[in-house]
C-alpha cells in the first residue's frame, strides 16, 4: 500500500516518465524541431547503445546509415511528421557499436498550447528477428520460385480447390502452350479432350486426389493449338495448418516420345514374333515338300508313261485317257502347290541377274493385263535413275502375277492397278521397328489396287500360309506367302498396306545391286533327248521307289545307268577304273554325305565329269543366302519326263563341247 501512496503523490509528469523509463522492449524519445535528442529512456538505451549523456542535445541522424544520410531520409521523416502529424516505417538503424538492427519507426508532432509544433516524439523498435525471419522466407520462396522457374519439362502449377489455374511456370507454357496472363484464372479442364470432359474427367481427377492424397495417371491432354500429347500426369492436394483443403498442386509431363518409342517396340516386337513364326512354318513346309515332291515325281512319271503306251495300243480309250489326264491335271496342281510352299520356306532355288526394273514392269504389264482381264485397268510408273537390283526374273515375274491375281479378285466391279517402282533408302529408324531389314538402298516395287481394301483381322494374317478369304476351291491361300519368302529369300523386305474401303498397296523393297549391267538371257537350242554311243549316268537317290523309276526311264532314253542308294555306294563305283561315268545324276538330300560333297568327291576321282543336281528343296546344300552356287546345275522335283531328259542331253553334251 505505502507503494501505491508513493505513485499517487508524484507529479503527472514524474509518473509519465517513470513509465517511459520502465519500458524496455521500445526507445521512447523526444527531439527538437531540428531532430536534437532531448529524452532518452532505458529502452533506448537499451536497443541503440548510448547513455543519456552521450546522446542528449545529439542529433538523431547518427542512428541512420550512412546510405539513408546521403539521401537525406532523416529530414524528409521529420518534414513528413511535420507536415502530416505523423511518420511511420521500416529500415535499418545503427547502434552505438556500428552494428545494424532493423527497426520500426514511428515519429509524431507535438504542439504546444498554441497549437504549434515544438517537437517530436519518436518510438523506435528493434525487428531484427522477425525481419530475418521474413528474409529467410522470402529466400527461400525466391529459391523456390526460382527452382520451378527453371524447371521446363515439366508443367508445374497450381490449382484452387474448384481447380482454377493460380499459378504457372515455364514448363508449363513450353508443354501446353499458354502464357500465364492467358491461362491463371481459367479451369484446367481446358486442358482435357472433348471426350475426358464431356466424361467428367477433371472433377474426378480432383476428387480423387482430394480422397486419397494423390493422383496419377497417363493420358491425353490437349495444348492451346489443339494438338494433343501424352502426358503423365500427377495431382496433389495442398492443405493449411489446420488441415483444410486450399489448393492442388499439378505436374504434367510430356511422354510422348516415349509413348512412341513403346509402340515401336511392341511393333518390332509383333514383327519379330510373326517372323519368327513364319520361320517355323517355313521349314515345317520345306521338310514335307521335300518328301512330297519325290511321291509326285514317282506319280507324275508313271502317268506319263501311262499315256504314252496308251498311245501306242490300237482302238477308241477315251475313257482310259480322259482319267490319266485328269490324274495328270491333279498331279500338276500338287506340284504346283509343293513349288508354293517351297518358295515361302524360302527353299526355292534362285538363279539371280542383274535387273533393270523399268524394262521389267513395262514387259510384265501385258502378261499382267492378260491374268486381269479387260474391266481392269493396269499402269506402270518408272522411275528416271532406277537402280538396277539382283533378282530371278522368273520368281519376280510369278510374285507379280499372285498380287495382281489377288487384286483381281477384290475388284469383282473392275479397278485399277499400278506398278510403281523408285529408289528409297530404309534407315535405322524404320529398321528399329522392322528388325529383320538391314539399313540401306533399295528398289521398291509398289503394286497398288482400287480394291476393298482389307480389315485389320485379315491384314495381320496377309502372309500366313493357307489363309485366304475366299469361298472353298476358289484359292490355296499361299499367293501371298509365296510372294513373302520370294522376298525374303532375295535378301528382301515386303510390307502390306491396306484398308476397308482404301484399296491396297503391296510394297516389295530389293537391295540396290552395287555395279553390273542387265544381261539378257542366252537362248539356247533344244537338245537332242537320246543317248548316244553307250553314254552312262550314275544315279544317286536315297528313295527306292523313285530311283527305280528314273532308272527305268533313261534306259528308255538309250542310257546306260548304274545305280546307288547313297553317296558312299556311288564312290564305290566311281572307284572302279573300268566303269564308264559320262554324268552324275544325284539327289542333293540324302542320309549321311550329301549330294554336293559326293559331287566334290567324284571330281577328285573322275575329274571334270558333269553332275547333274535333283532336289525337292536344298536348304544350304546348292543354295547359300537364296541363289544358286556359281556353275551348279539343279533340277527341281518334280520333274517331268521330257524336261528331265532335255536337261541330261544338255549336261551330256556341253561336256562335249569343252
Amino acid at each position: 500500500m505505502a507503494g501505491k501512496h508513493q505513485i499517487q503523490s508524484l507529479s503527472n509528469a514524474r509518473r509519465l516518465q517513470l513509465l517511459i523509463d520502465a519500458v524496455v522492449d521500445y526507445a521512447i524519445y523526444l527531439m527538437d524541431l531540428d531532430g536534437k535528442v532531448l529524452s532518452w529512456n532505458s529502452g533506448a538505451r537499451r536497443l541503440k547503445g548510448y547513455e543519456p549523456d552521450e546522446i542528449i542535445g545529439q542529433s538523431f541522424t547518427r542512428f541512420y546509415t550512412p546510405e539513408d544520410r546521403e539521401r537525406g531520409v532523416p529530414q524528409r521523416a521529420l518534414k513528413t511528421a511535420a507536415a502530416e502529424g505523423r511518420y511511420e516505417t521500416e529500415g535499418w538503424r545503427v547502434r552505438k557499436d556500428g552494428s545494424r538492427f532493423w527497426a520500426l519507426v514511428v515519429i509524431d508532432a507535438v504542439y504546444g498550447e498554441d497549437g504549434e509544433i515544438i517537437g517530436f516524439a519518436k518510438v523506435t523498435r528493434d525487428l531484427t528477428e522477425r525481419q530475418i525471419a521474413q528474409q529467410h522466407l522470402l529466400e527461400s520462396e525466391r529459391r523456390y520460385r526460382r527452382l520451378i522457374e527453371a524447371v521446363v519439362d515439366y508443367a508445374i502449377f497450381q490449382l484452387d480447390p474448384q481447380g482454377i489455374v493460380t499459378s504457372w511456370n515455364p514448363g508449363a507454357q513450353r508443354i501446353k502452350g499458354y502464357r500465364a496472363d492467358e491461362i491463371i484464372g481459367r479451369h484446367f479442364s481446358v486442358f482435357y479432350t472433348e471426350e475426358d470432359r464431356a466424361a467428367g474427367m477433371p472433377e474426378q481427377v480432383l476428387r480423387t486426389a482430394a480422397d486419397r492424397g494423390k493422383y496419377e495417371a497417363e493420358a491425353w491432354r490437349v495444348r492451346k493449338n489443339g494438338n494433343k500429347f501424352f502426358a503423365s500426369v500427377l495431382v496433389d492436394p495442398i492443405h493449411d495448418e489446420t488441415g483444410e483443403l486450399i489448393g492442388f498442386a499439378k505436374v504434367t509431363r510430356d511422354i510422348t516420345e516415349r509413348l512412341e518409342a513403346r509402340e515401336a517396340l511392341k511393333s518390332a516386337q509383333e514383327q519379330l514374333a510373326l517372323s519368327q513364326k513364319m520361320e517355323a512354318v517355313g521349314q515345317l513346309s520345306g521338310g514335307i515338300a521335300h518328301d512330297f515332291n519325290n511321291l509326285m515325281m514317282i506319280v507324275q512319271g508313271n502317268l506319263e508313261s501311262a499315256q504314252r503306251n496308251l498311245r501306242k495300243l490300237e482302238g477308241d480309250h477315251l475313257n482310259l485317257n480322259r482319267s490319266i489326264n485328269n490324274a495328270m491335271r491333279g498331279a500338276q496342281r500338287a506340284s504346283a502347290l509343293t513349288s508354293r510352299l517351297l518358295a515361302f520356306s524360302r527353299r526355292q532355288p534362285l538363279d539371280p541377274k542383274p535387273t533393270d526394273v523399268n524394262r521389267f514392269l513395262t514387259g510384265a504389264a501385258d502378261f499382267l493385263q492378260r491374268s486381269l482381264g479387260e474391266t481392269i485397268g493396269i499402269e506402270v510408273v518408272g522411275s528416271a535413275g532406277l537402280w538396277q537390283i539382283d533378282v530371278d526374273a522368273n520368281h519376280l515375274e510369278a510374285a507379280l502375277v499372285n498380287l495382281a491375281i489377288n487384286a483381281r479378285d477384290a475388284m469383282p466391279n473392275g479397278g485399277k492397278v499400278t506398278l510403281e517402282a523408285s529408289n528409297v533408302f530404309l534407315d535405322e529408324e524404320y529398321a528399329r521397328a522392322n528388325p529383320e531389314i538391314v539399313v540401306g538402298q533399295y528398289v521398291v516395287i509398289c503394286v497398288a489396287d482400287t480394291g476393298d481394301g482389307m480389315p485389320p483381322e485379315v491384314l495381320s494374317r496377309a502372309f500366313e500360309p493357307f489363309f485366304t478369304t475366299k469361298e472353298p476351291g476358289q484359292g490355296t491361300g499361299l499367293g501371298l506367302s509365296q510372294v513373302y519368302g520370294f522376298v525374303k529369300q532375295s535378301n528382301g523386305h515386303v510390307k502390306i498396306y491396306s484398308e476397308r474401303g482404301q484399296g491396297t498397296t503391296v510394297k516389295l523393297y530389293f537391295p540396290r545391286l552395287a555395279s553390273s549391267t542387265a544381261d539378257d538371257e542366252d537362248v539356247e537350242q533344244e537338245p537332242s533327248a537320246q543317248g548316244e554311243q553307250g553314254e552312262t549316268i550314275l544315279l544317286v537317290e536315297d528313295d527306292k521307289d523313285l530311283r527305280d523309276y528314273l532308272a527305268e526311264l533313261l534306259r528308255e532314253l538309250k542310257y546306260h545307268v548304274l545305280t546307288a542308294a547313297d553317296a558312299e555306294g556311288a564312290l564305290q563305283i566311281a572307284q572302279r577304273e573300268k566303269v564308264r561315268i559320262d554324268l552324275l545324276l544325284t539327289d542333293i538330300i540324302m542320309p549321311g554325305m550329301n549330294g554336293r560333297e559326293l559331287a566334290r568327291k567324284l571330281k577328285e576321282l573322275r575329274q571334270g565329269t558333269p553332275i547333274l543336281f535333283m532336289t525337292g528343296y536344298s536348304r544350304n546344300a546348292i543354295v547359300h543366302h537364296g541363289r544358286l552356287d556359281q556353275g551348279v546345275d539343279v533340277l527341281q522335283k518334280p520333274v517331268s519326263q521330257s524336261d528331265l531328259a532335255a536337261r541330261v542331253r544338255a549336261a551330256l553334251d556341253r561336256r562335249r563341247e569343252s
